[in-house]
């Protein structure tokens, strides 16, 4: 429970997997190790010398690892804290 600027008790909960930082964490991790797996078995010297002899997609396959488990970190680490919302009409019935 926490107070909000009138001064009134809420009730807040996290986001938890609807957070959209989770989502897109896990969406580039996915796409990193895919990338990360298709450069270390998949990728041969012919598809290395389009890119100047480079292994490109092992190169971006880390990069969004790194970066799909920094969104995921950071989820994880700083919460979204979204109240819970209260709805004060009682002039209706219950369930409406």
């Amino acid at each position: 429970m926490t107070e909000n600027p009138s001064g009134e008790k809420v009730k807040v909960h996290t986001a938890g997997a609807f957070d959209i930082r989770t989502l897109i964490g896990g969406l580039l991790f996915l796409y990193g190790v895919v990338l990360t797996v298709m450069g270390l078995f998949f990728t041969d010297a012919e598809e290395k010398a389009k890119v100047d002899g480079s292994n490109l997609n092992l190169e971006v396959g880390i990069g969004l690892l790194v970066v799909g488990a920094f969104f995921i970190a950071w989820a994880l680490l700083r919460p979204l804290k979204v109240p819970e919302v209260v709805d004060h009409d009682d002039d209706r019935p219950p369930g409406h």
